[in-house]
Formats: structure tokens, sequence, C-alpha cells
């Protein structure tokens, strides 16, 4: 009977092998590790700059710069003093001691311009031209003239127009629009036609002859009575 020589597992050899691959795996790891850390480091880490210090070596007061205020300024323009004329008065005079008076009086500003003062010319004072009104209807005023005034004129005495004998018997009838000039004292002093009635029959010169004899209180403008132009219509029918 042949007997076979079988090394059991786990053999000392096997072990020593195993344990030397695997100090020799941490050792590279762990080198690879540190490379890696010490590199971040550096590259996280800015180069020191060394500070250098400039020492500025003065021999004398003369080598420093003129400070800031002491420099030259550019040159400014000279003021012109405006040319005055000499005083006329209050100019002393050198005269011997025992003649100079012991009070002296000068002259003040209010005296110095009585005295330089222009003389003043007399101005003939002009004539006052008298107004003369030769035509009182200058102060009337226009037909289409404003006449702002407070109270308007109010008929005191109508008078109604002869119908004219044409139109009557014709069978006319027609509206004429008037204008009545009523001056201060309400008295009517001239009459226009605004407006004639369109019909050749007489109604405009019966309107202005019964316009004429109107009487009116005068129209008010500013608590006075003044001249106004009124407008109202006359009207012919045949039954009035």
């Amino acid at each position: 009977m042949t007997t076979t020589s079988i090394s059991p597992y786990g053999a000392f050899e096997l072990k020593r092998s195993y344990q030397k691959n695997m100090g020799m795996g941490a050792l590279i790891s762990a080198f690879i590790h540190l490379a890696l850390i010490v590199g971040a480091i550096i590259a996280t880490q800015k180069p020191d700059v060394e500070a250098t210090d400039r020492v500025l070596v003065v021999k004398s007061m003369t080598d420093l710069a003129p400070p800031p205020q002491l420099q030259k300024l550019p040159q400014q323009t000279a003021y012109q003093v405006p040319e005055v004329a000499p005083p006329t008065v209050g100019i002393p005079e050198a005269v011997p001691d025992e003649e100079a008076p012991e009070n002296v009086k000068v002259a003040t500003q209010e005296e110095l311009k009585v005295i330089n003062a222009p003389p003043v010319e007399e101005v003939e004072e002009a004539p006052v031209e008298e107004i003369i009104i030769e035509n009182e209807a200058d102060l009337f005023p226009e037909p289409d003239e404003f006449v702002p005034v407070e109270q308007q004129p109010q008929v005191v005495k109508a008078v109604t127009p002869t119908y004219p004998e044409m139109a009557q018997r014709m069978g006319l009838e027609g509206v004429v629009w008037v204008k009545a000039l009523v001056d201060k004292s309400g008295e009517v002093r001239d009459v226009i036609i605004a407006k004639d009635s369109g019909v050749d029959a007489g109604f405009e010169q019966a309107a202005k002859e019964a316009a004429m004899k109107y009487v009116y209180t005068p129209a008010i403008a500013n608590g006075q009575p003044v001249a106004i132009w009124v407008m109202y219509p006359v009207r012919f029918t045949l039954d009035q």
C-alpha cells in the first residue's frame, strides 16, 4: 500500500507569500494616497512673495521734492483796478504849522455826491392842451362796438309805426330789424336798418321814423349813464 503525502491547506509557505504580497500592496497604496495629498496641498498654496522694503537715503534737505501745496501754481490774470478820478474836495494842502487849523472837517460821502453831481437843467413845463369836443357825435360808439354796461336801456315811450299805404293795399306783411343809438339822456340820436324786410313796400322807412320817436332810460356803466346801441324787430301785420 502506497501512502501519498499531501500538504495541508494553509501551509506556512503559502501564508508567507500571501503576507508579503499584501504588505507590498498596502505600502504602494499608502504611497499613492500620500502623493495625491501632498500634490493637492502644494497646488492650493500661493507662493510666498517676499516683501521688499525700499529705503530712500536722503543726503540733504534739498533732495526732497517740494510738498504739493508749495508747488508752482498756474499763473493767474492780474486784476486790473479801474481808474478812479481823484477827489475834488477834501484834499489836504501843506501849510506852515502856525497856519494849520486845529480841527479839519472832512467832506462826507453824501456831501461829495452833492458837490460832484451834475447841474440840474431846468425843464420847461409843457403847456397843457385843452381838449375841445366840437362834435358830440364823436363820443358815440360805433354800431358794432361792444359797450359793457350793468343796466340796459329800458323803453319809456314806444311809438307804433305807420303801416305803409301801398303795402296795406297789396296785403303785404314784413319784419324789419332796426338799431337805435340811445344817448346818455335816453334820447334816440340815430337809427339804422340792421336787416330789411325783403319787400320793397316802405316798411324800412316807417320803422326808422317810429324808432326816432322812442324814449328810453339811459344805459348804466360804472354807475354813470353811457350811450349805447339797441336792436329790436318791428313787425308789420295786417291784423294789428
